[in-house]
């Protein structure tokens, strides 16, 4: 249940942040729950490899190269989702992943002081 629970608040964040940028365009909610869901995994599979590649560069750019892997990670989702979720360059990618990462962390904490 808790994991159909995630799935859908991922869906709903990548909904809004498609909604509130101009170069975002998912096409259904549902799209959005499955576009959330290739992004996590490219990220956790293709991202997981790069980050480990790039520990020492990360750790001296402070994490600014692990953003920019999850930018690129976005922009391969845009690559592999096709016409269903499309992200129109890197800056529009960056945004997107700040907008979705703003949101999950509201989210977050909202969901933690329920408990």
């Amino acid at each position: 249940m808790r994991f159909i629970l995630s799935l859908l608040i991922t869906g709903l964040v990548v909904a809004i942040a498609a909604g509130i940028l101009p170069g975002v365009q998912v096409s259904s909610f549902w799209w959005a729950i499955i576009t959330g869901l290739v992004i996590g995994f490219v990220n956790a599979v293709v991202g997981g490899i790069l980050r480990l590649f790039t520990f020492p560069l990360n750790w001296l750019t402070f994490g600014l190269v692990s953003f920019i892997i999850t930018v690129l990670m976005i922009m391969l989702s845009d690559k592999i989702m096709g016409s269903k979720f499309e992200v129109d360059g890197f800056w529009q990618a960056c945004l997107f992943a700040i907008i979705v990462a703003v949101i999950e962390m509201i989210i977050g904490k909202l969901r933690s002081e329920e408990k």
